[in-house]
This record gives C-alpha cells, structure tokens and sequence, in this order.
C-alpha cells in the first residue's frame, strides 16, 4: 500500500508512520517541518500546508490511502486558524483524494464533537454532534467530521475514528503541562466525585487507524461511519494524572477546586485574556471535560474494525515510566 499520512510529524500521525512502515507499506507524510524520526521510518517527507490545497493534491498524487491526522488542537486560538487548518484543510485533503483517486480516507476526529458539557456515560455512536461549543477545537473537529462522513461514496471510502486522550511515550500534550505545574506546584484538578473517563495509549490509537485501513472500501460496513477508541478502562480524572505523574517520578497531586468556582474563574479568565491577546492557564472547555463523565461504548469498533485495546492502562504507564527514565538518562554526562 502506498499511504499518504497528513501531520506524520505529530504524535498520532508519527506513531501511525510507524506502524505501517514497519508492516511494509510504502508511507509518504505531508508536515510542515522535517523530522528525523520520520525520516529513520523510511517515511517520504513533503513540506507542505494543509492550507494549501496545490501541495495537498501533490502529497496525494499517486497513494492508494490517506490517513488525516493533521490539525489544530488546544483549547484556544483564533478561530480563523481553526476553521481554516481544521474545515477548510480537511476539504483540502477529501478534494485531493478525488482528484488523485485515492480510494480510501481515515480521518482523525475527536469525542469533543458529541460533549456537550453533560456527562456522556456509555454512549454510543448513536449521540448526536452537540449542539453548542465551548471552544473553537471541537466546533471545527465536527464541521470536519461531517465533511469527511459526507464525502463516502463510490469512488472515495471514507471512515471517522474518535480517539480519546491519546497519551504515552512522546506524548507532547498532556503530560508536559501536567509534570510543568505538578513541579511549580500550581496543579490544581477541579473536584469531581464520580465522575469517568476513558482515554487511549498512543500504540491501540494508531492500531485503530490501521486496522480501519484495511477494512475500509466503497460499500464496505466500516464507510461513511464514526467510531469512538479508547482504552475501556473508565477511571477518575485524577487517577489518570496521578499514573502519569507517576510515571515521571512525580507525586501525585492532592489540591482539588471545587467546580463551580473553577467554571467561574474559566469565565473570568476567558474574557481577560480576549482583552489582552494572551493565553488563559486554563479554560471553560477545560473544566467542564474535568467534572464531567465521558466514556464510551466500544462494541461497534470491536465488532466492525476487530478493535482490541492491546496495550492496558497498568503495561502502557510501565512503558511511559521505561521511556521517560531512558530519555532522562541519555541526557546524563
């Protein structure tokens, strides 16, 4: 197979890169910079901008398959950045795959696009899109979902996975921020009492990708669908961060906000910081996904994509931990 990956120099797209070279398909990226990972992959790399359509159609020239993982993420920015790499660049590549006959599209979404700020226990893909955002991201991510599950048809299968809080080794989101507060001690987690979620190791969310791939055709049950990932292993907000301090060699962090006054000061803080041009430690959207409970059924991923979360919650912070010590020991003298 000759795959073309959009933001293979990112962390769901690099590990995708991975795995597939490492099966032995012949794997091109489009990135915005170079990376030498990429490059120890025997990946093709292509500079380019998803906002360009010309180096899109160039990138997909000649690939069987495209897997989209390129796209704006954060909790704040300007909207025209969002809409224009998140909308307009997903556009971009659906175009490009018709115009090169590119046969197949997995598309990296997000389960921000059904969370409406209530609590999503179980649910399956049957929830609708929410009606109303907090935040640019997840507003874009659904126009873009919509716009890759309308374009299936006859000459271009297309197919949406929902990965949810990818998190593991090179992971350049989660922990970084985590381990960078824990260590000012300004970690501050919103207190939520029984509240779940569910996440996903980076390995079974690129596993899916692949594992979508080959399923994927015109006609097939897998196209013009939506599928939410996960690890299946629902647990508490704070027991995830604390496992992944853990794995740093950090201590768990016991300071908790009641949630009221953390939405509160989101507010305030959001309307500061549209004033000053800055950035707010911590926003609406943010609180809300940290007091409210959304995990997922994954019977239909299990049962159409043959989705099994290999790597479990305890095998994937062990990795995390062997990574973290081998990279801080390769910086010793």
């Amino acid at each position: 197979m000759k795959a073309l990956v959009t933001g293979g120099g990112g962390f769901l797209g690099g590990a995708v890169c991975r795995q597939l070279s490492a099966r032995g398909d012949e794997v091109r990226t489009l990135n915005r910079g170079r990376y030498p990972a990429l490059d120890a992959y025997g990946v093709v790399q292509i500079t380019g901008d998803l906002r360009d359509a010309r180096a899109v159609r160039e990138a997909a020239a000649g690939c069987d398959a495209v897997v989209h993982c390129a796209a704006l993420a954060g909790l704040w920015g300007p909207a025209r950045d969002y809409r224009t790499i998140n909308v307009d660049g997903t556009a971009n590549v659906l175009d490009a795959c018709v115009r090169a006959g590119v046969g197949r599209l997995v598309h990296a979404s997000s389960p921000s696009v059904v969370h409406d700020g209530r609590d999503l226990e179980g649910v399956d893909e049957s929830v609708p899109y929410a009606r109303r955002f907090l935040a640019c991201y997840p507003a874009t991510k659904a126009a873009a979902e919509r716009l890759v599950l309308a374009a299936n048809g006859d000459r271009l299968a297309t197919v949406a996975l929902r990965p949810h809080l990818i998190w593991g080794p090179g992971d350049p989101h989660f922990l970084p921020r985590f381990a960078a507060r824990a260590r000012r001690g300004t970690l501050v987690l919103p207190s939520a009492p029984g509240k779940r979620i569910d996440t996903v190791y980076i390995d079974n969310a690129a596993e899916a990708c692949l594992l979508a791939l080959d399923r994927l055709a015109p006609g097939a049950n897998v196209a013009g669908r939506a599928y939410f990932i996960g690890q299946d292993e629902p647990c508490g907000l704070a027991e995830w961060v604390n496992g992944l301090l853990g794995a740093a060699g950090l201590p768990p962090v016991t300071r908790r906000a009641p949630a009221r006054l953390a939405y509160l000061a989101a507010c305030v803080l959001e309307a500061g910081c549209r004033v000053t041009g800055t950035t707010p430690p911590f926003t609406r959207l943010a609180v809300r996904q940290a007091t409210t409970s959304h995990w997922f059924d994954l019977s239909a991923a299990r049962r159409d994509l043959g989705y099994v979360p290999r790597v479990r919650m305890a095998d994937g912070l062990a990795r995390l931990a062997a990574h973290l010590t081998e990279r801080q020991e390769a910086r010793l003298p």
